[in-house]
């Protein structure tokens, strides 16, 4: 006997949420992907879907994830910038930014919000790289806290410049300088991590989910 009265499910896709695009250029469209890229080809956003239940941890103990991207991103010989928790339309989310080096010099960075359900999860991402000439954001950082004494060589060894934002006696990877705390971007506007974060946050502000969202189990890790 039929079930008229049975609800039917809404599809899930990709499309369940929408991020903006900054008016920037479509270049991939896929069921688990889609990004855009601004007019200089320097910085793309991207909303990926997973269909799959998440690989993070948790989405709930900060120090467990740390430790896990952590023990990850010196893989790639990145290092950790920024792992924190925050709510999107109240569901628990991850955001991190990590740095990676580039073959031919400078620092890419890639800035994300994972945004996990139970057998979903939609990431935010943004990525800039470093182009033309690079390192400077840094050298004028660190000579400012050269002449201030904030840092110093000791031995020939530089002190109080490259560490862990959550760890300093973590050594591994491509550790975080001094000059890429947040506080400096309003220095370095036009600098890839300034913009990476500045977008992930204005994305994450114009974050929509439809309806079907209503419908996911939370992650509860």
């Amino acid at each position: 006997m039929f079930n008229f009265f049975k609800k039917k499910e809404s599809k899930i896709t990709i499309n369940s949420i929408s991020v903006p695009n900054f008016g920037w250029n479509k270049v991939e469209e896929t069921s688990s992907r889609i990004v855009w890229v601004n007019p200089e080809e320097s910085v793309l956003i991207s909303l990926n879907f997973f269909d799959v239940p998440p690989d993070i941890p948790s989405a709930k103990n900060l120090d467990f994830l740390r430790k896990f991207y952590r023990n990850s991103i010196p893989e790639a010989n990145g290092g950790i910038v920024e792992v924190s928790l925050l709510t999107i339309n109240n569901v628990p989310s991850v955001k991190t930014i990590f740095k990676v080096p580039q073959p031919e010099g400078g620092m890419t960075y890639i800035a994300s919000v994972t945004i996990p359900f139970e057998n979903y999860s939609w990431v935010i991402k943004i990525q800039a790289a470093e182009i033309g000439i690079t390192g400077v954001r840094d050298a004028i950082v660190l000579n400012e806290m050269l002449l201030s004494g904030e840092a110093n060589f000791v031995d020939e060894k530089l002190e109080n410049w490259f560490k862990d934002p959550y760890e300093p006696n973590f050594k591994e990877g491509t550790l975080m300088n001094k000059s890429e705390e947040e506080k400096y971007d309003i220095d370095f506007p036009d600098h890839p991590l300034s913009i990476s974060r500045k977008k992930l946050n204005e994305a994450v502000s114009q974050t929509v989910f439809k309806s079907e969202i209503n419908e996911l189990s939370v992650f509860n890790k």
